[in-house]
């Protein structure tokens, strides 16, 4: 089998078995392409050995991140279990072969303000009732509202939200489905812009189309859009999509929410990826903390001279005080 064929028949097994997002197909297809551009020309993949596999792998210590490298490594790793679920190889050269080690990435939310700001930036544009200002504020409001995912949002049709009920169904990673309630301030904003599109049939049409043409928003026209409005809202350093969806998740936890509810609204598949949020949270109270409390400075010197930080728990009641 040459390597053409077997990215082929992985890429259909991805789609039709795993069902992964079109973004997870596409970059682990380019991980096993890279491996055979680098094997070179009549490489067989059942005969790939360890030494080589190691070998390609360690040349990207240097240029790769170790989470991009991580990834490649779990790229390789499913489709040579693929090729010996399938029987057109014997042996699975990335066994043994460890993972790099990444240190975790914690969320960088965007203070309150900042998002308030935003959208009250696109809700001053969309009070003429032009087409961009009600679209740009409606998308805002869902993208801090319902913390959706950049793909979940532009993957979304008109008869994904209730604005009777105030929630939007969302198709997640792995085609799972969950409904998020949205807040007044998005179903307004909702509401405007799909008075606006309003005609026989638009219930099947994408939400958030391009004005002109029509076609369907993509993640990187959210992006452009999202960098430019926080740019006239005088937001400081790089805003995106996930930065929206980390500040989202990061506010709920700061007013209280619990942990799992927050998983669910994520639609995260594991409590362990929700609980980064907790060391931010943490992180912001010792900051208040640090500015606010008058014995702080006795503290903050203490830990720059290696003392020990105090544990931050977060309490479920009222303490009583």
């Amino acid at each position: 089998m040459t390597f053409d064929a077997a990215i082929r028949s992985f890429g259909l097994h991805l789609r039709a078995e795993r069902n992964l997002s079109e973004h997870t197909r596409r970059a682990y297809l380019g991980d096993v392409r890279d491996l055979a551009a680098a094997l070179g020309a009549g490489a067989d993949p059942a005969r790939v050995g360890a030494e080589e596999l190691r070998g390609f792998l360690a040349r990207l210590h240097r240029t790769r991140s170790p989470a991009t490298r991580a990834r490649k490594l779990a790229a390789l790793r499913s489709f040579f279990a693929y090729l010996r679920r399938e029987g057109a190889c014997r042996i699975d050269p990335t066994a043994g072969i460890p993972g790099p080690r990444a240190a975790p990435r914690l969320p960088n939310p965007l203070p309150v303000d900042d998002c308030v700001g935003l959208c009250e930036s696109a809700a001053r544009d969309a009070e003429d009732g032009g087409a961009p200002g009600l679209r740009e504020r409606a998308l805002l409001e869902l993208l801090y509202g319902a913390g959706l995912r950049v793909g979940e949002v532009v993957g979304l049709d008109v008869r994904d939200v209730d604005l009777t009920r105030g929630d939007v169904r969302a198709l997640g990673k792995g085609g799972k489905e969950r409904i998020v309630p949205l807040p007044a301030a998005a179903r307004q904003a909702l509401a405007a812009w799909l008075e606006l599109r309003r005609r026989p049939g638009y219930l099947a049409e994408p939400l958030f189309t391009a004005l002109r043409t029509g076609r369907r928003l993509g993640a990187r026209d959210v992006r452009r859009l999202l960098a430019a409005r926080a740019r006239r809202a005088g937001v400081a350093g790089r805003v995106h999509p996930h930065r929206l969806r980390h500040s989202y998740a990061t506010h709920l936890l700061d007013m209280g929410a619990d942990l799992r509810e927050i998983q669910e609204l994520l639609g995260h598949a594991s409590l362990s990826t929700t609980q980064r949020y907790t060391a931010v949270s943490a992180e912001r109270l010792l900051t208040v903390y640090d500015r606010a409390h008058p014995r702080a400075g006795s503290r903050s010197s203490e830990r720059g001279r290696g003392g020990v930080r105090p544990r931050v728990q977060r309490s479920r009641g009222g303490d009583g005080g």
